[in-house]
């Protein structure tokens, strides 16, 4: 009996281990997968002399973008794609290349966050897998929509008002002594939601879903976590559907974004446990207000 108990507590722990190892290798063999075919299919653009020209102080900013974009997403579970796209666009990178960039580099960004989240614990595994088949299929929609039906800045001003609002409540709760946790019900519809918008909009996942569970009361280390760890999955797909309809313009902007986006994925996840509730739900509320109005303001 008790050689019985020993064979399946052993059993047990190996198929754990290998779960864990899982939640790391289908990242990094998707991450190398993409990268070796990106580069075999785009061999020419990576040549020496075009990496050497290419490394020049606009790379420099590129790079300072995504290093700080990153950080940003990785200890307030959003506002990559808002952050990383306003500070392209103020540069002077064309709206198609800017878009494009962000896109791709997060396919990367994300991954690399997600597999620091993991190492952190800051991963609640039970709402990933809530979030991802839905919030895969919304962003699949989104890009094929964008690519091919609709205007996607027609449908922003919606997303920055329902942000706003989002932003206030978690305010709001940041600041009461006591904050009740509430069930949060029709967790697909949120995901299939954030990552329609996310694909659509140029970003959305992060403050669309992390603001409505942090709002619900959820804690903000592992819902941050978490929802990073499945956005790594939503930005592989809408990105993969975006190469498909419109192709890859603009590389130096793209590996400046990623390198910068995955050294600074680490120190996000580092950081996220370091930071205390309320300062950070406030900081999540300030940083979407900010964000909404600025997109807002471009609008009118």
């Amino acid at each position: 009996m008790e050689k019985e108990l020993k064979i399946n507590t052993a059993a047990i722990k190996a198929d754990v281990t290998i779960k864990e190892r899982l939640w790391v290798l289908v990242p990094a063999v998707l991450l190398i997968g993409l990268l070796a075919t990106l580069i075999y299919n785009h061999h020419a653009e990576f040549s020496w002399n075009a990496f050497v020209d290419g490394f020049n102080q606009e790379f420099l900013v590129f790079f300072a973008i995504g290093v700080f974009a990153q950080l940003v997403d990785g200890t307030l579970g959003m506002g990559y794609g808002a952050t990383s796209t306003s500070f392209l666009l103020a540069y002077g990178v064309p709206p198609v290349i800017s878009s494009t960039a962000v896109h791709v580099s997060e396919m990367f960004t994300t991954g690399a966050s997600a597999l620091s989240h993991h190492r952190f614990g800051n991963i609640n595994k039970k709402l990933v897998k809530h979030l991802l088949i839905p919030g895969v299929l919304g962003s699949i929609m989104g890009a094929y929509l964008l690519s091919d039906v609709i205007n996607g800045d027609i449908i922003k001003p919606f997303i920055a008002v329902y942000m706003i609002v989002l932003a206030i409540i978690i305010i709001r709760k940041a600041l009461v002594k006591k904050i009740i946790k509430k069930k949060t019900k029709k967790l697909g519809f949120l995901a299939i939601f954030g990552g329609f918008m996310d694909s659509v909009g140029g970003g959305g996942w992060g403050p669309i879903v992390t603001s409505t569970l942090l709002g619900r009361g959820r804690n903000p280390r592992y819902t941050i976590g978490s929802v990073n760890a499945a956005e790594f999955a939503i930005s592989f797909a809408s990105g993969i559907t975006f190469m498909l309809f419109g192709g890859i313009h603009g590389w130096q902007v793209i590996i400046g974004l990623i390198l910068g986006g995955v050294i600074a994925a680490p120190l996000g996840a580092y950081l996220l446990n370091k930071i205390r509730r309320k300062p950070m739900m406030i900081a999540v509320g300030i940083l979407i207000i900010l964000l909404s109005f600025k997109t807002l303001s471009k609008l009118l």
